[in-house]
């Protein structure tokens, strides 16, 4: 039995910004789209080049259907202030799969606890704002092997299924990978083996 995970999640589609001033202080925020956590240094890297004068680069990033994977940084602010209301903007809209920076260009005042977090969520929220949000579909690739006798049957249920195929070799023993939503990745396996002539099918893709 698979374990039931929500069918959707929330993202944005591309990178956005925003800005929060407070007393001389600038935070610029930046949102990023991210699959995994290879790109999260290189953004970071790049981030910190171009704003290499800013006092502070806080950050906040969630991965995973559910939201399990993330961390915060509040990079030399008072624990709590920056990257902890930054990953609350992630979780009150309801986001995964995102990088959330704010850099902060010192004005001369010190905001004290309750004003940097006020801050800090601020920006980040407003990155948010101006970031297109999109629903995405979370699939998985299954790779199929079968004998070519079983061609006509599995090529009908992937046409009533709306399958997509990703790739497909055939030969006196075929294999094919598609695509199938995490909801009906049960359902769908079943029938691909009750279908005679299928060897064997298996997730490639998590």
């Amino acid at each position: 039995m698979y374990q039931m995970m929500p069918d959707t999640y929330q993202t944005i589609a591309q990178p956005a910004e925003g800005l929060y001033k407070e007393k001389g202080s600038r935070f610029i925020s930046f949102a990023y789209p991210i699959e995994n956590e290879d790109a999260i240094k290189s953004i970071l890297a790049g981030i910190k080049k171009e704003h290499f004068q800013a006092r502070h680069c806080c950050y906040a990033w969630c991965l995973g259907v559910d939201q399990g994977r993330y961390r915060i940084n509040d990079d030399g602010e008072p624990s709590g202030t920056a990257g902890r209301p930054i990953f609350g903007q992630i979780q009150s809209n309801k986001l995964t799969n995102i990088l959330l920076v704010v850099v902060r260009y010192f004005g001369g005042t010190l905001l004290g606890v309750s004003g940097l977090i006020r801050a800090y969520k601020q920006a980040a929220g407003d990155a948010i704002s101006n970031a297109f949000v999109v629903t995405r579909i979370v699939e998985h690739q299954v790779e199929i092997f079968f004998n070519y006798t079983a061609m006509n049957s599995l090529m009908q249920l992937i046409k009533e299924e709306q399958l997509e195929i990703v790739n497909s070799q055939f030969n006196l023993q075929c294999a094919m990978t598609i695509k199938v939503r995490s909801a009906s990745l049960e359902a769908i396996e079943t029938k691909i083996l009750k279908t005679e002539g299928i060897l064997d099918c298996k997730i490639v893709q998590e």
